[in-house]
This record gives structure tokens, C-alpha cells and sequence, in this order.
């Protein structure tokens, strides 16, 4: 028998075992050194499996809510899409956290990681505050000023709830980022774990009144959702605190830093900025489907949560590369760093490519899941097939921004949504839904090419390799 041969029966345990060892977080290397693929793996398995559960909360709340109607679904897309802007903020700090706890990590200083990490949630709760009581406030008219029909403002008080209670989304995200820096990737899969468990028992409950619940409609998803997050970000807390992962916060970490918190700050601002670019355009491209009554927007919803919940799994990848980058920048090792991204990336196209063919082949039975509705379910397939057919390039854009963020590099990428996103992907989509006549598919093509442009770019700014030079 050939080397080979022998070589493939040899690879599978230790494949089973990487995985194993990848979801249960019993592995203590380092991830600056060793095989590059298995390093890969052990922190992309459990970042997948966590945005996979990240990506439910929302798909979970569509099914639900799908069965009281049009108006229904509409309130959570035009929800959701104001939340975008909250997700945007959560995600940009989120990438400051991962950056400066990864470097703290691979420069074998977890003191000093603990301390990122106390900046981290403090920020989040300074920020969190205001947009909490405007957004709680001011639901309904946020609403009115997103094209929402009276109907749909009949359920403003999902808006309100989902808006107000933002700080246990923003603290979420944060506390998950500051677990992937640290390499602990395993926990932060846990918490969404136990988080979606909640929320899948208690959605249905609320809203349609099971048992001695109270029949709250549409709202109940977001009382579900909330109750399911907030138990989510206590138990963070409580891994944070008990000492038996990469970063541990103790009483003498309890303080503001205000070093390391304007460090942070500049990193987040220009990754919140860089957020809140691909999240206003969002924000926007409702607004024009708004136009069309709220059968669009019911049919865009569903057909941007079923691709949301193949997109989110692959910024496992991506944050994989993420924590990798930041590492080995930290340790000295700027070639490894580059070859961890490109081969995150090829294992993202591929993932991608797969789920974007058989989304393009099976799209109506997927999208008859949500709804029956014969004015919204043609909306929903086409825009899906559209925007699947884009898939490899989403996935390699997700790795290379990604990248540059975990090198703290946040303003390549910001510079690169401007381009993109506000000065390429909002005008074609007016021009193509409009003048052109296409209707709601003109803004899933829009959605396509600017993505695909997008990662075009990047992949050609990365290949320069100025983010090598970043200090964080």
C-alpha cells in the first residue's frame, strides 16, 4: 500500500478528535503554533456553531410570528432592520475587544486581557443606555419614519421592547468577542447555546399563550428573545468569573482604564463607523422596498433571515481568522497570520458555495417553511436565489475584513464599505427597484454585486500586506 493510504484512515481520528476537542474547549495549545489547519478548526468549530445559533434567534422568530400574517412579519423586518444599527454598534466594539484581547493573548499577558475585556463591557453599557431609552421611547414614530402601515404600527410595542432592551444584545456580542480573543471560543458557543434553548421554548409560548402564559402576539417574541439573551449574558458573567478559561476577571480588574479603554475606543469608533455603513445601507434598502407595500418587505424579511442563517455561521470562519491574526501579530508571527486568513478563506468559499447551490436549487421548499402566503412566497424565493447566487464571494470578503479588523486595522475596511456599500450598493438598488423598473428583485441584485465587489477589493488591499504593521 501506498503512504497515502495509510496516511488517510491515520487523519480521520485525529479529525474527530480536533472536533471533540473543538466544541468541549478541553484543548490548551496555542494557537500561535502547531499545525495551521487544526488551529483553524479548533477555534472556527464552536465560532460557527455559536453565529448558527446567533442566526436562530431571528430565523426562530420569523417562523413564529409568520403564522399572524403579513403585518406581523413585516414589524420584526422593519424592526430588525432599525436593530441593524444596534448590531452594527455591538459588532464594531466587538471588534476592538477581539483585537486587543487577542494581542494581550499572544503577547502572553493575560492581566492585561482581563483588563480589555472589564473596558469592553463598560463601553458597551455606557453606549447601550442611551440607545435603550431613545429607542424605547420613540418606537412607533421610528416605525412611521421606516414607511410602516398602520397596521404594522399597531405592533410597536415589539419595536419598543426589542429597542429598549438592547444592552443584553450589546453585551452579548461583546462578552462573546472578548471569549473568542482569548481563544476560548467553546464558551461563547455555550452561552448562545443555552440563550436559543429560551428563546425556542418561550416563543412560541408568548405568543400564542401556552399553558398559563399570556397570549401577547407579536410581542412575545420579543419578550421570548430578550428573557432568552438576558439569561445568555449572566451566565457570560459567571464564566468570566470563575476562573477556568484564558481570561479570568478579578476585583483588581474592576476599574476604568482609561489608557486602555481610549485604545479600544479608537478602534471601535472606526469599526462601529465601518458597522454602521453596511447597516444604513440596510436600513435604506427597506426604506425603498417600504415603497412597495408590506408584502415586500414580508417577502425581503424572510428571504434575509434564511440567508442570514447560512451568512452568520461563515463569520465563524472569519472570526476564526480574527483570533488568529491578532495572536500571531502578538506573537511576533506576521507570515502565519497571512496564511491562517487565506486558508480560512478557502474553507469559507467552499462551505459557501455548497449552502448557496442548494439554497439556488430548493428555495421554494425552504422558503414554504415560512410562509404560504401566494403574494409573499414568490418574493421570498427570488430574492433568495439572487442573493445566494453571490455566496463565494460574501465568504471571502467575511475572512479578508474580518482579517483586517483582527490585525486593528479598521479603517481599510471602513474606507472599503463607503465605496461599496453607500456609493455603490444604495444607488443601484433605487435605480435598478425604480428607473429600471425590476421592482424588489433590483434591490436583491444590488445586494449581490456590491457585496461581490466588495470582497473583490478587499482580497486585492489585502494582498499588500500594510495591516502587518498595525499596532494595537
Amino acid at each position: 500500500m501506498s503512504e497515502i493510504e495509510f496516511a488517510a484512515p491515520a487523519a480521520a481520528p485525529r479529525l474527530w478528535t480536533t472536533i471533540r476537542q473543538s466544541i468541549a474547549g478541553s484543548h490548551h495549545g496555542e494557537y500561535t503554533e502547531g499545525p495551521l489547519g487544526r488551529a483553524i478548526l479548533l477555534l472556527a468549530i464552536p465560532m460557527v456553531l455559536e453565529l448558527v445559533l446567533e442566526s436562530v434567534f431571528a430565523v426562530v422568530d420569523v417562523f413564529f410570528v409568520s403564522r399572524l400574517g403579513a403585518d406581523a412579519v413585516a414589524t420584526v423586518g422593519l424592526t430588525e432592520s432599525m436593530l441593524t444599527i444596534i448590531y452594527a454598534v455591538a459588532i464594531g466594539l466587538s471588534a476592538g475587544a477581539t483585537a486587543t484581547v487577542a494581542r494581550r493573548i499572544g503577547e502572553r499577558d493575560p492581566d492585561g486581557a482581563a483588563r480589555a475585556a472589564v473596558q469592553a463591557i463598560a463601553l458597551g453599557l455606557f453606549v447601550s443606555v442611551p440607545l435603550g431609552l431613545g429607542g424605547f421611547w420613540l418606537a412607533r414614530p421610528l416605525l412611521a419614519l421606516m414607511g410602516a402601515s398602520p397596521d404594522v404600527l399597531a405592533h410597536s410595542s415589539f419595536a419598543a421592547i426589542v429597542l429598549g432592551c438592547n444592552g443584553v444584545i450589546m453585551l452579548l456580542f461583546l462578552i462573546n468577542a472578548v471569549f473568542r480573543g482569548a481563544g476560548d471560543a467553546a464558551v461563547a458557543m455555550r452561552v448562545l447555546w443555552i440563550a436559543n434553548a429560551i428563546n425556542i421554548c418561550l416563543d412560541p409560548c408568548f405568543i400564542f399563550g401556552l399553558g398559563p402564559f399570556p397570549e401577547l402576539g407579536v410581542t412575545g417574541a420579543a419578550v421570548a428573545t430578550t428573557t432568552g439573551r438576558g439569561i445568555g449574558v449572566l451566565v457570560q458573567l459567571y464564566m468570566l468569573r470563575r476562573g477556568h478559561g484564558r481570561i479570568v476577571i478579578r476585583r483588581e480588574h474592576l476599574r476604568l482604564d482609561p489608557p486602555v479603554m481610549l485604545s479600544m475606543l479608537r478602534l471601535s469608533g472606526t469599526a462601529v463607523f465601518q458597522m454602521l455603513i453596511a447597516t444604513s445601507s440596510w436600513v435604506w434598502l427597506i426604506r425603498i422596498l417600504a415603497s412597495f407595500g408590506s408584502v415586500a418587505v414580508a417577502g425581503c424579511t424572510i428571504a434575509i433571515r434564511i440567508v442570514m442563517f447560512a451568512l452568520l455561521p461563515s463569520w465563524g470562519l472569519s472570526n476564526a481568522a480574527a483570533t488568529l491574526v491578532g495572536q500571531n501579530l502578538g506573537a511576533g508571527k506576521p507570515e502565519r497570520a497571512e496564511a491562517s486568513v487565506w486558508r480560512a478563506t478557502i474553507y469559507n468559499v467552499a462551505f459557501l458555495g455548497v449552502v448557496g447551490a442548494g439554497f439556488a436549487t430548493f428555495a421554494e421548499i425552504i422558503v414554504s417553511a415560512f410562509t404560504s402566503d401566494p403574494a409573499v412566497a414568490p418574493i421570498a424565493v427570488r430574492g433568495l436565489r439572487i442573493i445566494s447566487a453571490g455566496f463565494p464571494f460574501y465568504a471571502a470578503g467575511y475572512v479578508l475584513t474580518n482579517a483586517f479588523n483582527g490585525a486593528g486595522d479598521t479603517v481599510t475596511p471602513t474606507l472599503i464599505n463607503i465605496a461599496c456599500l453607500w456609493l455603490g450598493e444604495i444607488p443601484l438598488a433605487y435605480v435598478l427597484a425604480r428607473p429600471a423598473g425590476f421592482g424588489p428583485p433590483g434591490v436583491f441584485w444590488a445586494i449581490a454585486i456590491a457585496f461581490s465587489a466588495m470582497s473583490l477589493v478587499s482580497a486585492t488591499v489585502f494582498r499588500r500586506g500594510r495591516w502587518k504593521l498595525k499596532r494595537v
